[in-house]
């Protein structure tokens, strides 16, 4: 499972509105494309930056201005490449603004990144291809 976190502009009832026109399911757990499972994680009574290192919380502050308690946690199939999928996504949840962080980099992605495919160290957005080949290990 790949996992991408979406940090809105809009307010949170803003955004289960988006979730709720676009997506199958509601009541805070959605579906899109059959394999991606959306939920909004809450950092006081859900499990939001409780992976996360120190770094990467000050640099998604740093991104946004403030420090968020909310995000729309989307959770990809390994089934599927699902980059579309992710793509479509913020696409519809990042046009007033916000940052995406994915599974591969250390980067806040703004929507404008993710739509001009724009690289940083290597790396695009939701990019497991080339964070994978990056790390792979020779065999014995």
């Amino acid at each position: 499972m790949r996992t991408v976190f979406l940090f809105p502009a809009a307010d949170r009832a803003d955004t289960v509105a988006c979730l709720d026109q676009h997506m199958a399911g509601g009541d805070g757990a959605w579906t899109f494309a059959e394999r991606v499972h959306v939920v909004i994680d809450d950092e006081e009574t859900g499990c939001l930056f409780r992976d996360w290192e120190p770094d990467d919380v000050a640099l998604l502050e740093a991104a946004l201005g403030y420090h968020p308690t909310w995000a729309v946690q989307a959770d990809i199939s390994g089934r599927i490449d699902g980059t579309a999928e992710v793509r479509h996504l913020a696409a519809l949840l990042l046009k007033r603004g916000g940052v995406a962080f994915d599974d591969y980099s250390g980067h806040a992605w703004t929507l404008q990144e993710i739509e001009a495919e724009t690289a940083v160290e290597g790396l695009r957005f939701f990019d497991f291809r080339a964070y994978h080949e990056r790390h792979r290990h020779p065999g014995p």
